[in-house]
């Protein structure tokens, strides 16, 4: 169990390199787009900064996201009891959860070729809602 001084540490910490890669995104997209006759000449296939840091962004959210409901388990899981967790909050948040991955997967491109790498793109997003979506009936 964390201390409330290394929770305070830990949240300010996390904090602060959102922060930072929030203006570090801004940046780059200002710059970007600032001269666009500068910038170099991509692969379609190839992925630039903005849309790396895209993706490492939806894992690291993925991650965090999945963790956040090992605490419930774990403190329902020790207590035996399932009191004092709000189950409206539980419902509404499976129901965003489903709805949202359902959306990611009706969306998906009908033409073959392009399935493998829209699934790819949305893949951390997936896992987080789908995943979320799954944990939530262990909650509840």
């Amino acid at each position: 169990v964390l201390g409330s001084k290394s929770l305070k540490n830990f949240c300010v910490t996390w904090t602060t390199v959102c922060v930072a890669l929030c203006v570090i995104l801004l940046c780059q997209l200002l710059l970007r787009n600032q001269d666009p006759s500068t910038g170099i000449e991509r692969n379609d296939n190839s992925l630039d900064m903005i849309e790396m840091s895209g993706f490492i962004c939806g894992y690291i959210s993925c991650v965090f996201y999945l963790g956040s409901r090992f605490p419930q388990l774990y403190k329902n899981f020790r207590r035996k009891s399932t009191e004092g967790t709000s189950y409206l909050l539980f419902a509404l948040a499976m129901m965003g959860n489903c709805t949202y991955g359902l959306s990611l997967v009706l969306k998906m491109p009908a033409t073959e070729s392009f399935r493998a790498l829209y699934f790819l793109h949305h893949l951390p997003w997936l896992i987080g809602s789908f995943g979320v979506l799954f944990l939530d009936i262990f909650v509840s």
